[in-house]
Protein backbone atom coordinates (compact mmCIF):
# COMPACT_ATOMS: atom_id res chain seq x y z
CA UNK A 1 0.00 0.00 0.00
CA UNK A 2 1.29 3.55 -0.96
CA UNK A 3 -0.25 6.40 1.07
CA UNK A 4 0.71 10.05 0.63
CA UNK A 5 -0.23 13.27 2.24
CA UNK A 6 -0.01 17.05 0.77
CA UNK A 7 -0.98 20.07 1.72
CA UNK A 8 -2.15 21.86 -1.52
CA UNK A 9 -2.53 25.20 -0.40
CA UNK A 10 -5.54 25.78 -2.78
CA UNK A 11 -6.85 22.34 -4.30
CA UNK A 12 -8.17 24.48 -7.32
CA UNK A 13 -5.27 26.57 -7.64
CA UNK A 14 -3.01 23.59 -7.87
CA UNK A 15 -5.31 20.68 -9.38
CA UNK A 16 -3.36 20.15 -12.63
CA UNK A 17 -0.13 19.59 -10.56
CA UNK A 18 -2.14 17.24 -8.06
CA UNK A 19 -3.54 15.34 -11.23
CA UNK A 20 0.11 14.91 -12.50
CA UNK A 21 1.48 13.74 -9.59
CA UNK A 22 -1.36 10.86 -9.03
CA UNK A 23 -0.50 9.91 -12.62
CA UNK A 24 3.02 9.98 -12.18
CA UNK A 25 3.36 8.35 -8.21
CA UNK A 26 -0.12 6.44 -8.26
CA UNK A 27 -0.63 6.28 -4.54
CA UNK A 28 -3.53 4.16 -3.42
CA UNK A 29 -4.50 6.83 -1.33
CA UNK A 30 -3.64 10.92 -0.95
CA UNK A 31 -4.69 12.65 1.71
CA UNK A 32 -4.81 16.88 0.60
CA UNK A 33 -4.51 19.93 3.50
CA UNK A 34 -5.39 23.60 2.80
CA UNK A 35 -8.31 22.80 0.62
CA UNK A 36 -9.52 26.55 0.93
CA UNK A 37 -12.68 25.67 -1.39
CA UNK A 38 -16.36 24.38 0.25
CA UNK A 39 -16.83 20.76 -1.16
CA UNK A 40 -19.44 21.50 -4.22
CA UNK A 41 -16.19 23.83 -5.28
CA UNK A 42 -13.80 20.91 -5.06
CA UNK A 43 -12.71 19.59 -8.82
CA UNK A 44 -13.87 15.91 -7.77
CA UNK A 45 -14.19 15.17 -11.32
CA UNK A 46 -10.43 15.76 -12.18
CA UNK A 47 -9.36 13.03 -9.76
CA UNK A 48 -12.31 10.97 -10.88
CA UNK A 49 -10.73 10.32 -14.02
CA UNK A 50 -7.82 8.94 -12.94
CA UNK A 51 -9.56 6.16 -10.74
CA UNK A 52 -9.70 8.47 -7.79
CA UNK A 53 -12.83 8.67 -5.52
CA UNK A 54 -13.33 11.50 -3.42
CA UNK A 55 -14.53 12.30 0.06
CA UNK A 56 -13.92 16.11 1.00
CA UNK A 57 -14.91 18.39 3.80
CA UNK A 58 -14.49 21.61 3.21
CA UNK A 59 -14.59 25.34 4.27
CA UNK A 60 -14.69 28.34 2.51
CA UNK A 61 -11.71 30.27 1.67
CA UNK A 62 -10.00 28.51 4.76
CA UNK A 63 -9.05 24.83 6.16
CA UNK A 64 -10.37 21.70 4.29
CA UNK A 65 -9.36 18.11 4.05
CA UNK A 66 -10.02 15.31 1.34
CA UNK A 67 -9.40 11.81 1.07
CA UNK A 68 -8.27 10.64 -2.56
CA UNK A 69 -8.71 6.52 -2.99
CA UNK A 70 -8.25 4.20 -5.70
CA UNK A 71 -9.29 1.62 -2.50
CA UNK A 72 -12.95 1.23 -0.98
CA UNK A 73 -13.65 3.22 1.70
CA UNK A 74 -16.37 4.22 4.42
CA UNK A 75 -16.25 7.44 6.45
CA UNK A 76 -16.32 7.36 10.32
CA UNK A 77 -15.57 10.62 11.06
CA UNK A 78 -16.53 14.37 10.17
CA UNK A 79 -14.48 16.14 12.78
CA UNK A 80 -12.98 15.00 16.53
CA UNK A 81 -15.15 14.00 19.00
CA UNK A 82 -15.32 16.58 21.96
CA UNK A 83 -14.14 19.38 20.08
CA UNK A 84 -16.69 22.69 20.20
CA UNK A 85 -16.84 25.61 17.34
CA UNK A 86 -15.44 28.49 18.31
CA UNK A 87 -16.76 31.52 19.33
CA UNK A 88 -19.55 32.77 16.86
CA UNK A 89 -19.46 29.66 14.37
CA UNK A 90 -21.91 27.37 13.72
CA UNK A 91 -19.37 23.95 13.49
CA UNK A 92 -16.10 23.38 14.01
CA UNK A 93 -13.20 23.87 11.02
CA UNK A 94 -12.96 21.28 8.85
CA UNK A 95 -10.00 19.99 9.92
CA UNK A 96 -10.38 15.89 10.23
CA UNK A 97 -11.62 13.41 8.13
CA UNK A 98 -11.73 9.48 8.87
CA UNK A 99 -12.01 6.84 7.04
CA UNK A 100 -11.81 2.83 6.86
CA UNK A 101 -10.42 0.99 4.71
CA UNK A 102 -10.20 -3.09 4.38
CA UNK A 103 -8.09 -3.24 7.58
CA UNK A 104 -7.26 -0.18 8.66
CA UNK A 105 -8.16 3.21 9.39
CA UNK A 106 -7.13 6.05 8.44
CA UNK A 107 -7.41 10.10 10.22
CA UNK A 108 -6.56 12.70 7.96
CA UNK A 109 -5.74 15.84 9.54
CA UNK A 110 -5.06 19.74 9.31
CA UNK A 111 -3.88 20.67 12.67
CA UNK A 112 -4.53 24.40 13.97
CA UNK A 113 -1.09 26.95 13.50
CA UNK A 114 -2.16 28.56 16.67
CA UNK A 115 0.12 31.72 16.00
CA UNK A 116 -2.61 33.77 15.20
CA UNK A 117 -5.46 34.47 17.77
CA UNK A 118 -2.86 35.34 20.62
CA UNK A 119 -3.78 33.65 23.50
CA UNK A 120 -6.86 32.21 22.80
CA UNK A 121 -5.68 30.93 19.51
CA UNK A 122 -2.80 28.74 20.97
CA UNK A 123 -5.14 27.45 23.31
CA UNK A 124 -7.18 26.14 20.37
CA UNK A 125 -4.47 24.47 19.12
CA UNK A 126 -3.58 22.81 22.16
CA UNK A 127 -6.94 21.96 22.69
CA UNK A 128 -7.45 20.01 18.82
CA UNK A 129 -4.20 18.23 19.44
CA UNK A 130 -5.49 17.36 22.91
CA UNK A 131 -8.62 16.03 20.81
CA UNK A 132 -6.72 14.12 18.58
CA UNK A 133 -4.70 12.26 21.66
CA UNK A 134 -8.04 11.51 23.02
CA UNK A 135 -9.33 9.95 19.55
CA UNK A 136 -6.09 7.93 18.80
CA UNK A 137 -6.30 6.83 22.51
CA UNK A 138 -9.93 5.40 21.47
CA UNK A 139 -9.04 3.81 18.18
CA UNK A 140 -5.46 2.09 19.58
CA UNK A 141 -7.40 0.76 22.54
CA UNK A 142 -9.92 -0.93 20.52
CA UNK A 143 -6.63 -2.48 18.51
CA UNK A 144 -7.79 -0.87 15.16
CA UNK A 145 -4.42 -0.50 12.95
CA UNK A 146 -4.58 2.93 12.62
CA UNK A 147 -2.30 5.96 10.33
CA UNK A 148 -2.80 9.88 10.99
CA UNK A 149 -1.30 11.75 8.09
CA UNK A 150 -1.55 15.34 6.98
CA UNK A 151 -0.20 18.79 8.34
CA UNK A 152 0.32 18.60 12.46
CA UNK A 153 1.52 22.25 12.30
CA UNK A 154 4.46 21.06 15.35
CA UNK A 155 7.83 20.79 14.54
CA UNK A 156 8.81 17.82 16.76
CA UNK A 157 12.76 18.46 17.21
CA UNK A 158 15.35 20.55 16.39
CA UNK A 159 16.38 19.04 13.38
CA UNK A 160 12.95 19.32 12.30
CA UNK A 161 13.29 23.18 11.30
CA UNK A 162 16.42 25.11 9.69
CA UNK A 163 18.28 27.11 11.98
CA UNK A 164 16.75 30.71 12.29
CA UNK A 165 13.95 29.37 10.84
CA UNK A 166 11.24 30.10 13.47
CA UNK A 167 11.34 32.12 16.83
CA UNK A 168 11.40 30.16 19.67
CA UNK A 169 8.22 31.01 20.75
CA UNK A 170 6.49 30.06 17.47
CA UNK A 171 3.78 28.03 18.25
CA UNK A 172 5.00 25.34 15.80
CA UNK A 173 8.57 24.67 18.18
CA UNK A 174 6.69 25.95 21.52
CA UNK A 175 7.12 22.99 24.29
CA UNK A 176 3.81 22.36 24.96
CA UNK A 177 3.04 21.49 20.88
CA UNK A 178 5.94 19.42 20.86
CA UNK A 179 4.91 17.58 23.77
CA UNK A 180 1.50 16.74 22.68
CA UNK A 181 3.16 15.14 19.55
CA UNK A 182 5.69 13.32 21.73
CA UNK A 183 2.42 12.06 23.81
CA UNK A 184 0.99 10.69 20.44
CA UNK A 185 4.29 8.51 19.62
CA UNK A 186 4.46 7.85 23.48
CA UNK A 187 0.82 6.01 22.99
CA UNK A 188 2.78 3.19 20.44
CA UNK A 189 2.40 5.47 17.27
CA UNK A 190 5.61 5.34 14.58
CA UNK A 191 6.96 8.77 12.93
CA UNK A 192 7.19 7.22 9.53
CA UNK A 193 9.94 9.09 7.98
CA UNK A 194 12.19 9.37 11.20
CA UNK A 195 11.86 5.52 11.83
CA UNK A 196 13.79 5.29 9.15
CA UNK A 197 15.77 8.77 9.02
CA UNK A 198 16.29 8.95 12.63
CA UNK A 199 19.09 11.41 12.57
CA UNK A 200 19.33 15.22 10.26
CA UNK A 201 17.15 17.89 8.55
CA UNK A 202 13.86 16.55 7.18
CA UNK A 203 11.80 19.27 5.38
CA UNK A 204 7.85 19.31 4.36
CA UNK A 205 7.38 22.99 3.59
CA UNK A 206 9.28 26.34 2.97
CA UNK A 207 7.96 29.25 3.06
CA UNK A 208 7.80 31.27 -0.14
CA UNK A 209 9.15 34.30 0.92
CA UNK A 210 13.40 34.93 1.25
CA UNK A 211 14.40 32.24 -0.94
CA UNK A 212 13.61 29.61 1.77
CA UNK A 213 13.48 26.33 -0.82
CA UNK A 214 16.48 27.67 -2.93
CA UNK A 215 18.17 28.23 0.38
CA UNK A 216 16.97 24.91 2.56
CA UNK A 217 15.64 26.93 5.06
CA UNK A 218 12.52 24.93 5.71
CA UNK A 219 10.56 22.94 8.67
CA UNK A 220 8.88 19.45 8.71
CA UNK A 221 5.64 19.42 9.83
CA UNK A 222 3.91 16.92 7.41
CA UNK A 223 3.65 13.73 9.30
CA UNK A 224 2.52 9.94 8.67
CA UNK A 225 2.58 8.40 12.27
CA UNK A 226 1.29 4.49 12.22
CA UNK A 227 0.26 2.11 14.79
CA UNK A 228 2.41 -0.63 15.87
CA UNK A 229 1.12 -3.36 13.16
CA UNK A 230 1.28 -1.06 10.46
CA UNK A 231 5.04 0.28 11.30
CA UNK A 232 5.83 -3.65 11.36
CA UNK A 233 5.11 -3.07 7.30
CA UNK A 234 6.77 0.08 7.08
CA UNK A 235 9.37 0.16 3.97
CA UNK A 236 9.65 3.28 2.88
CA UNK A 237 9.03 6.88 3.52
CA UNK A 238 10.36 10.00 2.07
CA UNK A 239 9.34 13.52 0.91
CA UNK A 240 8.95 14.63 -2.63
CA UNK A 241 10.80 17.75 -3.10
CA UNK A 242 10.22 17.67 -7.03
CA UNK A 243 6.60 18.68 -6.41
CA UNK A 244 7.82 21.57 -4.38
CA UNK A 245 10.39 22.56 -6.99
CA UNK A 246 7.74 22.76 -9.63
CA UNK A 247 6.15 25.99 -11.11
CA UNK A 248 3.99 27.64 -8.86
CA UNK A 249 4.08 24.96 -6.11
CA UNK A 250 2.40 24.15 -2.46
CA UNK A 251 4.52 25.58 0.06
CA UNK A 252 4.71 22.05 1.42
CA UNK A 253 5.75 18.49 -0.41
CA UNK A 254 4.42 15.77 -0.11
CA UNK A 255 5.24 12.82 2.40
CA UNK A 256 4.94 9.61 0.54
CA UNK A 257 4.62 5.59 2.91
CA UNK A 258 4.91 2.75 1.67
CA UNK A 259 3.99 -0.77 3.50
CA UNK A 260 4.22 -4.23 2.65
Amino acid sequence: MKLATWNVNSVRKRVGQVQSWLSREAPDVLILQELKCEARDFPELDFASLGYRAEILGQKAYNGVAVLSRLPFEVRARALPGLTPPPGAEAVDARYLEIALPQLVIGGLYAPNGNSGGIEGFRRKLSWLDALIARAKTLLAADIPLILAGDFNVCPDDDDLAPGALAPDDALVRPESRARFRTLLWLGLTDALRALTPEGPIYTFWDYQAGAFAADRGLRIDHVLLSPTLAERLVAAQVDRAARAAEQPSDHAPVVVTLD
